[in-house]
């Protein structure tokens, strides 16, 4: 649960992490369409660095952001990594060579891709795998969450997450082990899942099921695609209380529970230390019921 602007990962087990809000997500710092180097590769090292100086701790990434592009940038701009940082990582898709979204779980290709992370990222093990994709059957995601459980015991991972899941994945998975965290589309306009989404699971179905068993959220996309169009609500509550419209959209998902972890990306300074400082935004019980 949240304290201090802080959420405890992997809380009750002999290695806890410490996130403090809001962390960073990495996927834009890629190229066009989340594929290939930025077109500023100096500016994104810098901005990388510039987050860790005002106090992120938390960075959120994947092997097949690039690929291979955002896990070398953090490598490069924040190796030897500081105790108290936290790289979250993903398992179980690639990309194919038309830039394609290619979800995976066989055993072999979930420890390859772990392997993959831990050399791009100069780790030794890492702190939190986010695994799974929306595809997989049933039979499949227990077969990859055991993979997952084995690498753990192996020590290649020290906390295990999901991504893209389902209710009745995460159900599957607090039955086989810890959960330490859970990675899903969540947004002030996106709250369930839609059907023709290529994004897979939104989070509106398993965020009540994290809060019962005291797992962090961690949203994505949740001001990428997902920021109201037009007026709106939103904006005329940003105007009133002279914040952007992101900031409000950070602040009210911090509102929405205790166990949330925003962790908007941006490829601007200027636009990060405005996310950072949505933390301290508050809203009152008539502005969220006005919002909605």
């Amino acid at each position: 649960m949240r304290q201090n602007n802080t959420i405890t990962i992997g809380a009750g087990t002999a290695s806890p992490l410490l996130a403090r809000l809001p962390g960073y997500g990495t996927m834009r710092l890629t190229g066009a369409d989340f594929w290939g180097e930025p077109l500023d590769r100096t500016g994104a090292i810098d901005l990388l660095r510039k987050a860790a100086e005002l106090g992120v701790n938390f960075f959120d990434t994947a092997d097949f952001y690039g690929p291979g592009v955002t896990n070398k940038l953090l490598a490069e701009a924040l190796y030897p990594y500081d105790k108290d940082l936290i790289i979250a990582t993903k398992v179980g898709a690639k990309r194919g060579l038309d830039k394609s979204w290619l979800p995976y779980g066989k055993p072999d290709e979930l420890r390859a891709s772990v392997e993959n992370n831990l050399n791009e990222l100069k780790l030794e093990h890492l702190p939190l795998v986010h695994f799974g994709k929306a595809a997989h059957s049933p039979e499949k995601f227990e077969e990859g969450f055991a993979t997952m459980l084995a690498l753990q015991q192996e020590g290649k991972i020290q906390h295990i997450g999901l991504s893209n899941a389902s209710f009745d994945q995460l159900n599957t998975a607090i039955r086989m082990g810890k959960v330490a965290s859970v990675e899903n589309m969540y947004s002030y306009t996106q709250r369930v899942t839609d059907p023709n989404s290529p994004y897979g699971f939104q989070g509106g179905e398993v965020l009540p099921l994290c809060e019962q068993h005291q797992i962090p959220f961690i949203p994505f996309f949740s001001l990428q695609t997902s920021l109201p169009a037009g007026p709106s609500k939103m904006d005329e509550l940003a105007t009133q209380k002279g914040v952007s419209v992101a900031q409000l959209n950070i602040a009210w998902l911090l509102h929405q529970s205790p166990w949330m972890l925003p962790i908007p990306g941006t490829t601007s300074i200027q636009h990060l230390k405005e996310n950072m400082n949505a933390a301290t935004i508050s809203l009152s019980p008539e502005e969220l019921a006005y919002l909605g």
